[in-house]
């Protein structure tokens, strides 16, 4: 629809139409503004999305001795963030791991991961990751660039994300909320964060991969 003048229509429609009622024209006139005021581009609201617990899986892998890479993860955890599915912009990003939560399917080798050797969850029992926003790549794909905290110390960590699928969920029986599907990986040094045992003699890999994949439901 061609935008126009109010005014400038009746003017030029009110001499050809002597006669006829004014409300009508004015009617008219009213609505093609609106018309035009709505064509205009909508302001997009971001969502907050919460991390379904239910659907969170945070893992990590380690060298051990150069044989292999252990396979850990962490069994509590939270997080949230803000989506906006019209401009792609994902921000206030925000995961709390509980790290007497970790995990490698060992005890004794889990109750020193928790003590002042690795984690100190005594200590520290709270791991941080928090991003301010997030930089689009693709239709589905972000590099997060963000601050992981932990044993004190908040230092630079990126995640490089997917986002695997957003739709309405399909297996909630009457409820039928909004949810997210996202695939994300990092890595980061343990020794920059003074966890240095079994570095120097070659046990422990300092390098720690990071493996979390989430479903989040849009509130």
């Amino acid at each position: 629809m061609t935008c126009f003048s109010p005014t400038l229509r009746l003017r030029t429609i009110w001499p050809a139409s002597r006669g006829r009622p004014l409300a009508p024209l004015l009617a008219c006139a009213v609505a093609g503004a609106l018309a035009c005021l709505g064509s205009g581009p909508a302001v997009a609201q971001a969502a907050r999305y919460e991390i379904d617990p239910e659907h969170l899986s945070i893992g990590f892998l380690v060298h051990h001795i150069s044989y292999t890479n252990i396979l850990g993860m962490f069994r509590s955890a939270r997080g949230s963030y803000s989506y906006d599915d019209r401009s792609g912009a994902l921000t206030d990003v925000r995961i709390e791991i509980d790290t007497d939560s970790v995990f490698t399917n060992h005890r004794k080798r889990d109750d020193h991961l928790k003590g002042p050797d690795f984690l100190n969850s005594g200590e520290y029992p709270k791991m941080t990751f928090t991003a301010a926003t997030a930089q689009r790549n693709g239709d589905k794909s972000f590099t997060i660039d963000g601050q992981l905290e932990l044993l004190g110390r908040s230092l630079p960590v990126t995640l490089q994300a997917t986002l695997n699928k957003l739709a309405q969920y399909e297996m909630s029986t009457f409820r039928k909320p909004w949810v997210m599907g996202v695939s994300a990986r990092g890595s980061f040094k343990r020794s920059a964060y003074g966890m240095r045992y079994g570095i120097d003699n070659g046990w422990v890999g300092d390098e720690v991969s990071m493996i979390i994949e989430f479903q989040a439901q849009r509130r």
